[in-house]
């Protein structure tokens, strides 16, 4: 079994929302149920079935972060001298060649991937694209909307 990288940063974050998952979240519908259950009747009561789903998504996703951390290999990215070459955990700042447009992005482990706060999957098809380049080259991937084309206009580590 191959072990999925993860940033520092990553790791961090996800353990933090399973500590929050067990600690915080899990005692609360554990109470829920409870109270549900005092109401009687448990074949048509809505807030004791609302609550029993909710446990069940609460355990699945602390199986589903054991799990992945369990398999993780962190990577202090603060640690990396890749030189000026992309590579896992780079900070990238992109040109649209097309629309001018800038965009910056991280790329990170699929564990962490979350496009809304920049964080790109290495495994994406932009990822596999930029790694091995460096600022100042041209590369073009296909996007589900078609052949995207990006100059790198910056290249960080944090």
């Amino acid at each position: 079994m191959s072990r999925a990288p993860i940033t520092k940063t990553g790791s961090e974050r996800l353990r933090s929302e399973l500590e929050r998952l067990k600690s915080v979240e899990r005692p609360k519908i554990i109470a829920a149920i409870a109270e549900a259950r005092a109401h009687g009747d448990l074949k048509e009561n809505a807030e004791y079935h609302a609550a029993r789903e909710q446990q069940s998504f609460i355990e699945g996703r602390i199986k589903e972060l054991e799990a992945a951390l369990s398999t993780a290999e962190v990577i202090d990215v603060s640690r990396l001298s890749p030189g000026s070459k992309i590579v896992f955990g780079a900070i990238v700042e992109l040109e649209d060649e097309e629309s001018g447009e800038a965009v910056k992005y991280q790329i990170v482990g699929d564990l962490e991937a979350d496009i809304k706060q920049a964080l790109i999957a290495v495994s994406s098809p932009i990822a596999r694209a930029l790694i091995g380049k460096s600022a100042g080259d041209s590369f073009e991937f296909r996007a589900p909307n078609g052949v995207k084309r990006y100059e790198i206009t910056g290249v960080s580590y944090e």
